[in-house]
């Protein structure tokens, strides 16, 4: 009997694609507020060369992957494959369309058009009018998907906002602190699984935020310690100036603090005034856009979590649900006009991330 498989088999320009995705992803955490792009070049069905973009300011995906080939002569007769259009301008580095056409590369295959103003479209239309056949929108969803926050950061002019929070099985982010501290149960919810894929979170974006409560109830870190990264920069909105001994507060670099009172600039942090008003999470989002943070991890507490949800200022939600009851205690917020986009269990943990629309 004939088996059907109906899985899609993908065609040699998607394999490569696929392969430029790959690469890409090495530059999580390096290249901010560049975006993630891996090349490949391919000679008669065989990889010649392929590269990243390795860290901001550096060399270009297709540079490196250019520079990888030993045969420059047999550029000639291959295909350049590359998940983000090619620049067309002059930035920290040269044009990488120019150097696509010195290089006498007859085709090019592209995932997705760069949304930056500066790009969009010119690199394209750089390699066509010089000759070079060029394909685009090959794994267009997966390539958009993946400089999810470099798209957002171009086209709403703001950071790419994930919210994050962890809950027990009955619905609880923290313990119930009107019980005596004596008696006060730990408020850890997860295991050090989810511990250690936060911490790998935390090295892939560029901010993390949390609001007074937690600070003062929390006094956490921030930082990657359970994983090998940088450490985000922290950010802390308050509506009170605080002791610069909590542990947001390292010799890493100086913490952002918004608050309604004052600017100034201490050896620990930056104080920026802003109206705690209706419109504070706007301009939170634009000062951060101006200072060029792409990404911002929302770590809490309960009220600014529900405030960027109920303004719907959010892009992606990722809820950690640990195997452990507190009977009472404060609320997990509740997330409205999300698409659940990925699941895993992780021992006894479950970890669910959330999207509200496509990209």
């Amino acid at each position: 009997m004939q088996t059907i498989s109906y899985f899609r088999i993908m065609n040699s320009d998607e394999h490569y694609i696929q392969r430029c995705l790959q690469l890409a992803e090495n530059g999580f955490g390096r290249t901010e507020p560049n975006p993630y792009v891996g090349a490949v070049i391919v000679h008669h069905d065989r990889i010649i060369g392929e590269g990243f973009h390795e860290r901001f300011g550096g060399a270009h995906a297709e540079v490196n992957a250019i520079a990888a080939v030993s045969d420059k002569q047999m550029l000639k007769g291959s295909t350049l494959y590359v998940n983000l259009e090619p620049c067309s301008h002059h930035g920290k580095t040269p044009p990488c369309a120019d150097l696509i056409i010195r290089c006498g590369i007859p085709r090019v295959v592209i995932a997705m058009q760069d949304p930056n103003k500066l790009v969009s479209g010119n690199g394209i239309q750089k390699l066509t009018e010089a000759g070079i056949e060029v394909k685009t929108g090959i794994l267009e969803q997966q390539a958009r998907w993946l400089n999810r926050r470099f798209i957002t950061f171009h086209s709403k002019k703001r950071p790419y906002v994930i919210l994050k929070w962890a809950q027990t099985k009955d619905g609880f982010i923290d313990i119930d602190r009107s019980i005596p501290a004596a008696d006060l149960q730990s408020n850890w919810i997860t295991g050090p699984e989810l511990k250690t894929l936060v911490h790998r979170w935390r090295a892939q974006e560029q901010a993390i935020l949390i609001g007074y409560n937690t600070l003062v109830n929390d006094n956490p870190q921030l930082t990657v310690r359970e994983w090998t990264g940088r450490n985000p920069q922290r950010i802390l909105v308050t509506d009170t100036l605080p002791d610069e001994h909590f542990n947001i507060f390292g010799d890493d670099q100086k913490t952002i603090v918004f608050n309604p009172i004052q600017n100034k600039v201490t050896e620990k942090a930056e104080y920026i005034k802003l109206d705690f008003d209706e419109l504070l999470l706007n301009n939170i989002l634009k000062t951060l856009f101006e200072k060029n943070i792409c990404s911002v991890m929302i770590e809490g507490g309960r009220q600014i979590l529900e405030s960027f949800i109920s303004s719907g200022i959010w892009d992606e939600a990722r809820v950690l649900t640990g195997n452990k009851m507190f009977g009472k205690g404060l609320p997990a917020p509740v997330l409205k006009g999300a698409h659940e986009n990925e699941r895993k269990e992780y021992d006894k943990d479950l970890m669910q991330i959330f999207i509200k629309q496509a990209l």
